[in-house]
Order: structure tokens, then C-alpha cells, then sequence
């Protein structure tokens, strides 16, 4: 039978969990945008009994709130899974907690959303654990679970054009002009802003990041420059805006390119003036207001197709750094999943996890469209399923599915030993004798025997590389 048929309308159909009518209004009419149509329930028993009736039978995923059911969440969610095993379910809650997400994700749950979540980040969501043509949960972005370290040395990579980044970044950030940085979703750019804000002057200063795409279009204006009581149909209270709220300090907006055209107007006026004025003012004020911004699309393109301001785009990108995509720079997956693992370890309910050669060439043979962030989030729900010690290629079954072919002959080509293995198949080091040995073997045959060439790259004596040889029982013709 398929686990997730259209109902006579084509609607999908999500049930809602949760007893708060306002929040069941919302995420009904948000749900509804996107073409999902919402069952509630109020209570865990409401829940069960509704999967046995005909919209039960034809859900595509489950929301359920963290409160309805309480500490007994996880309970519920492992009742659900038990009743309709391949049923998303996302958990909603208003705690940040890893060591909650994790015992969310263990009972069953394919994602945490940590309230209040955003329109665009629920969709996602939703999307991500209903498609049918990819597998549906290894691959799924995850909600953060871990909080950004906030420097430049927590950016990890060697690729030369994210050295290039990192490197204007962090010229940029000791200055005071307006920056732009583009990039793919999930390669950086928010972490990257935050450490450039660290390393500025204005470190001491307010920071406020506004992502644009969960700010609904007429709010806009408001949320950037403020309003006045009576200025438009419900403002009965004054709002300091964010430009007013981060004078001397770092304003970022991420993905600037989702302002509508009278907004950019907006924006450029008051780049070039200083002054904001809120919306039903008659009056304005200068601020000192120093800009970050973010576009997944080339500003430029968007620039030649009329859909972006050109004044604005100069005023932004005094500085233009991009952000290069996960699949440009496969070398640093290596160094990015050790990274991320221990990082993981740190969190609560998590042990500290090695990675074998065969998980990492698993992991390079992918094209990463979420980037670095879904690279993260693949390893969190490895490790969070994981019993042993270390990530092999077995802890990614759907990655290897996915991959067909090609993950089987990377994977073998690790195992078979391709280049210098630093790690036993169960992820961890092998033993310094064991790599020296072959680092010599590998020397001798790339210089084809000639012993003199071969000590000299190694930077030893004849003598000691025939001491090794011996100590090694390395045959010279290897």
C-alpha cells in the first residue's frame, strides 16, 4: 500500500497536533499556501484514534507540538512510528535542547523545528521528509542543533577559492563598509558574517540578523525601519526598527535578495543618506549602521534581469566575497566531518565518534546540494543512530542507495587502499608504523626503485631509509 496517498483533491494532508487554536490557525493557513490540508488534534489520544479513520489513512506526515503530550513526547512519537512506521513525524518545540533533539530523532521523530519557526523553514520541512523521489530522511536538512563557534578559525577548509573568502572576509571585517556575500544555501554565509562581526570594530556593538524570507513581505518595512502608532491598520503601538535597534553596531540581512522592488527603493534612500525614517513618521534620524548581506542568487543576474536595484547592489557590494559550494571543494570533507563529529560529541546524549576511509570517500562522492550545513546534518543523524565507535560507509545506507555504482566502487576504492589509509575500517588510526611503512612503499614505487631520489624526498639519509626498510621488513623492490 503507499504510505502517502493523494487524497480526492490532490491535497496533501498533514495532521497537527496541538492544542493552541491560535497556532493551529497559523500553521493551518501556512500549510495551506504550499497545497497541504490540516487535521488537528488536541490531545495524544485524539491523535492514535485519528490514524485510524479515512484522512488518517491518507496523512503524509505528522506535526506534533512538544507540549500537548509533555515529557512523554518521545513516547508518543515512538507510539505513532510503532502504528505507521513510515510516516514523518516533526517534533515542535520551543527548546534548543540537543540532547531533546536527539532523543526526539531516536524514537522516531525525521526532524525538530524550534519555535517560532518560519514559514518558509516549516515548508522545508515538510518537503524534505514528503518527497518521494530522494530518500527522505538521511538527506533531510536538520533544524541547527549546535550553536556556531563565531570565529574565523571555526571556519574550516583549504580549497583555495574558500581560502580566498575567508581571507576578504576577514580584510572586510576590520573595516566599516557594507558588505554582500553570495553563496548557495547552506555554504556558510551566516557564520561567516558572524565572525566577521567579531572581528570588527563594532564586536562590542549590537548584532541583529533578520532572514528576510521568514519576514512576511508587507512586514518588511516595519521590521527594518519602524512605524508609528496609527501609521497603517493595526500598528497601535510605536516599533523601533532594526536599523534604529543596531545604531553603531552590524544590521544583517540575509538573502537581500527577496526585498520587493519598493523596498529596495527603501533601502538605497536610506544607504544614501543615513537617515531612517519610520513608516508614518515626519521625521527622520541618522544612524551609523554597518551592513552584512546574503544572496543565494547572483545579484548581478538579477541586476541585468531588472528584478534588483543597481544602486542598491553597488552601495551593498563595497566588499563581494562568494562563498563556494560543498561539491567545488570535496578535499575539505575530510577535515569538515571530523570537525563536525567532535563537535557532536560535545552535545549531550552523544558519544564521540571516529570516520573511516570508506564513510569519507562515501561522503565525497556526493554533490552536497545543501552544502556544508546538510553535510552537518547527515552526520548528526548518523551519529545519533550509530552503536559503535566510528562512522563507516554502513552508517549512511541511503547515501550508498542513492550513490548506486558509484558509492561501490569509491567505497571499495578506500578499502583497496587508495593514496595513504590513515584509518582502520572500524574509523580508527592506524598504528604510526603501519602509515610510515606505507608511505615509504608508496615513495619507493612513484620513484621507481631509485633509493638516493627516494631518501631525498622523504628528507632522511640513505642510511636511515635502509634502516627502516629493515626495521619495517620492507623489500626495496616494493
Amino acid at each position: 500500500m503507499d504510505c502517502h496517498p493523494e487524497t480526492q483533491n490532490d491535497a496533501r494532508i498533514v495532521m497537527l497536533i496541538d492544542d493552541e487554536p491560535a497556532q493551529s490557525r497559523l500553521i493551518t493557513a501556512i500549510a495551506a499556501r504550499d497545497g497541504w490540508r490540516t487535521i488537528v488534534a488536541p490531545d495524544a489520544e485524539t491523535a492514535i484514534a485519528m490514524l485510524g479513520t479515512r484522512e488518517g489513512m491518507q496523512l503524509s506526515a505528522i506535526l506534533l507540538d512538544q507540549w500537548v503530550p509533555g515529557d512523554d513526547a518521545c513516547t508518543l512519537i515512538a507510539e505513532l512510528k510503532s502504528r505507521r512506521p513510515a510516516l514523518p513525524i516533526l517534533m515542535l518545540t520551543t527548546s534548543a535542547s540537543p540532547l531533546l533533539a536527539v532523543e526526539a530523532m531516536r524514537a522516531g521523530a525525521s526532524d525538530y523545528l524550534v519555535k517560532p519557526v518560519s514559514p518558509d523553514r516549516l515548508m522545508e520541512a515538510l518537503r524534505s521528509v514528503t518527497t518521494r523521489e530522494a530518500p527522505r530522511d538521511e538527506l533531510a536538512p536538520l533544524t541547527e542543533k549546535m550553536s556556531a563557534h563565531l570565529d574565523f578559525d571555526a571556519m574550516i577548509g583549504t580549497a583555495p577559492q574558500f581560502r580566498t573568502a575567508l581571507a576578504q572576509a576577514a580584510k572586510a571585517a576590520r573595516g566599516h563598509g557594507h558588505v554582500l556575500i553570495e553563496g548557495e544555501t547552506g555554504t556558510g554565509k551566516e557564520m561567516l558574517m558572524r565572525a566577521m562581526h567579531g572581528a570588527s570594530p563594532r564586536s562590542k556593538e549590537s548584532l541583529r540578523i533578520i532572514n528576510l524570507a521568514s519576514v512576511p513581505p508587507g512586514s518588511i518595512e516595519s521590521v527594518l525601519f519602524g512605524h508609528e502608532p496609527g501609521s497603517f491598520p493595526g500598528a497601535f503601538d510605536r516599533q523601533i526598527g532594526a536599523f534604529q535597534h543596531c545604531d553603531g553596531g552590524t544590521l544583517v540581512l540575509d538573502e537581500i535578495d527577496r526585498l520587493t522592488p519598493a523596498i529596495q527603493q527603501r533601502l538605497c534612500e536610506a544607504l544614501t543618506s543615513g537617515i531612517i525614517r519610520p513608516v508614518g513618521a515626519s521625521y527622520g534620524f541618522r544612524v551609523d549602521v554597518r551592513l552584512l548581506v546574503t544572496s543565494n542568487l547572483g545579484l548581478d543576474l538579477m541586476v541585468e534581469a531588472g528584478h534588483f536595484d543597481a544602486d542598491l547592489a553597488s552601495r551593498l557590494s563595497i566588499t563581494r566575497i562568494q562563498l563556494p559550494a560543498l561539491r567545488d571543494r570535496t578535499g575539505d570533507i575530510p577535515a569538515l566531518s571530523r570537525h563536525f563529529l567532535a563537535r557532536i560529541g560535545e552535545q549531550p546524549g552523544l558519544n564521540h565518534l571516529s570516520v573511516s576511509d570508506s564513510a569519507l570517500a562515501l561522503l565525497a562522492a556526493y554533490d552536497w546540494p545543501g552544502n556544508v550545513r546538510q553535510l552537518q546534518s547527515v552526520l548528526f543523524r548518523a551519529a545519533v543512530y550509530c552503536e559503535g565507535n566510528s562512522l563507516t560507509a554502513d552508517s549512511f545506507p541511503q547515501l550508498s542507495e542513492m550513490l548506486g555504482e558509484q558509492g561501490s566502487v569509491t567505497v571499495a576504492s578506500a578499502h583497496e587502499g587508495v593514496g595513504i589509509m590513515l584509518y582502520t575500517p572500524d574509523g580508527n588510526l592506524r598504528p604510526l608504523e603501519e602509515i610510515e611503512a606505507d608511505v615509504i612503499r608508496l615513495a619507493i614505487g612513484h620513484y621507481r626503485g631509485r633509493m638516493t631520489e627516494v631518501a631525498r624526498r622523504l628528507g632522511i639519509g640513505r642510511s636511515t631509509l635502509y634502516r627502516k626498510l629493515s626495521d619495517l621488513g620492507i623489500d626495496n623492490a616494493a
